[in-house]
């Protein structure tokens, strides 16, 4: 069985054993470094502190900005 995250407007499936349990777990699946990223679930940004504690729910919208240097 499946289970669906939408992640910047993508529909992603991750196996039931594979749910990511909370935000640092989604970002460590995607290989993101949660220094650089703000995540915002249901239109609610999530404090950086609190990437850990954030559950996730299946069928939530998530959005993830992540910052790049440059000029």
């Amino acid at each position: 069985m499946t289970r669906i995250l939408k992640i910047n407007g993508i529909d992603r499936e991750f196996a039931e054993t594979a749910w990511p349990g909370s935000v640092a777990e989604l970002l460590v699946h995607l290989q993101i470094d949660q220094a650089t990223v703000v995540a915002e679930i249901d239109g609610l940004i999530v404090q950086r502190s609190d990437f850990a504690q954030t559950p996730l729910l299946e069928g939530q919208s998530i959005e993830l900005i992540r910052f790049v240097g440059g000029g």
